[in-house]
C-alpha cells in the first residue's frame, strides 16, 4: 500500500465544450496526450472513463445565476464551499473581504497544514509582481491569497533558474521578453520539472491562467496553446509515478472553449485524473465544491491505494 500525492493543475478557463472543430480549439488541436487518455479530444458534457483516465464533468455555476466568475469560483475550488451563494453573486478576479476570511479558515492548503499534510505551490513569481501587489497595483488571486495565508513559501526567479519552480507561461518566454535571464525551457521540460517538485511533498498545486487569457482574445493562437498544455500534461504523466501519484486536471469556469464568445461560458468543467486512486476520488466528484473535500479525504485522512 502506497500513500497518495496529489499534483493539481489548475488551467484557468476552461471548460467541456462542443466536440466541434470550428469553434473549440481542444477539438481542432493536436493533443496526443489527451487523446491517449481519453480516446479523444477534451470535449463533451459526458464522463469518460479509460484504462488510462477518468474525467467528471463538474458544475461551476452551483445554482447561481449569470456566468461562472474566477475569484467565486477558485475559492469554491478551494475550500468546497458555495462561494458565489455566499456572496450573491459570481465574482470575477480577485476574493471580496468576506472571500478572503472563508479562504484563510476553509482553504486547501490551509486544511492540509492543518493536518499536517506537506504541500506546495509550484508556479515562479517575479519581483515585480511583488512590487505591484505592495503599491497597489494589483492584488493576489485565490489561489496565490490562500498559500500566503497558509504561511507556504513563494518560489521565485531563482528557484525558477534552478529548476524548482514553473512560470506560468510554462517555457518562460514572457520572461525573457522582459529581459529577465532565465533560461529557456520547452513544455516537456516544464512538466518534468513540475512532476520532481510533486513528488517531494503530498500536495502540489499549479495554476495556468493563459488559458483564461486566451479565451478572452489577450492573447492569440488558442490552438497552440492548447498543443503547449498537451505537451506538458504528457511530460508531467511521464515523469510522475503514477502508482502513487494523482495527477488531477481542472477549472473554475469554462472560456477557451468556446471561440463564438470573447468571455466565459455556462459549461461544465474538467476534473481529469490520472494515476493512483483516481476511481475512488472521482466518483464523489459533480461540482467544483466536491475537489477540495476530496482532496482533503484523499491526504489527510491517509488515503491509500493498492
Amino acid at each position: 500500500m502506497r500513500a497518495v500525492r496529489i499534483l493539481m493543475i489548475f488551467v484557468d478557463g476552461v471548460g467541456l465544450g462542443e466536440a466541434d472543430p470550428a469553434i473549440n480549439p481542444f477539438v481542432r488541436a493536436r493533443t496526443p496526450a489527451l487523446r491517449a487518455l481519453l480516446g479523444g479530444p477534451l470535449a463533451g458534457r459526458d464522463p469518460v472513463r479509460t484504462s488510462a483516465a477518468t474525467l467528471v464533468p463538474l458544475d461551476a455555476r452551483l445554482g447561481v445565476p449569470g456566468l461562472p466568475q474566477s475569484a467565486t469560483g477558485q475559492t469554491a475550488v478551494l475550500t468546497g464551499e458555495n462561494a458565489p451563494a455566499l456572496i450573491g453573486r459570481h465574482l470575477a478576479a480577485y476574493p471580496t473581504p468576506r472571500l478572503r476570511a472563508l479562504l484563510a479558515s476553509r482553504g486547501l492548503f490551509t486544511v492540509l497544514g492543518s493536518r499536517g499534510v506537506s504541500a506546495a505551490l509550484a508556479n515562479a513569481y517575479t519581483p515585480e509582481y511583488f512590487a505591484a501587489v505592495a503599491d497597489g497595483r494589483l492584488r493576489h488571486a485565490a489561489i496565490t491569497l490562500n498559500a500566503i495565508q497558509a504561511g507556504l513559501r513563494l518560489r521565485g526567479i531563482d528557484d525558477l533558474r534552478a529548476g524548482r519552480a514553473v512560470y506560468q507561461d510554462l517555457t518562460n518566454a514572457r520572461l525573457r521578453a522582459q529581459g529577465i535571464p532565465v533560461p529557456p525551457v520547452s513544455p516537456e521540460e516544464a512538466g518534468a520539472r513540475l512532476a520532481a517538485i510533486a513528488s517531494a511533498y503530498r500536495f502540489v498545486l499549479f495554476e495556468f491562467f493563459q488559458t483564461d487569457l486566451a479565451g478572452h482574445g489577450r492573447l492569440a493562437d488558442g490552438v497552440g496553446l492548447v498543443e503547449r498544455l498537451d505537451a506538458f500534461l504528457g511530460a508531467v504523466l511521464r515523469a510522475s509515478d503514477l502508482d502513487d501519484t494523482l495527477v488531477l486536471l481542472t477549472s473554475d469556469h469554462g472560456n477557451l472553449e468556446d471561440e463564438r464568445t470573447g468571455g466565459h461560458t455556462l459549461n461544465p468543467v474538467p476534473a481529469l485524473l490520472v494515476g493512483a486512486g483516481r476511481d475512488a476520488l472521482g466518483a464523489g466528484l459533480r461540482a467544483i465544491t466536491d475537489l477540495a473535500p476530496a482532496c482533503v479525504d484523499a491526504l489527510a485522512a491517509g488515503g491509500v491505494v493498492a
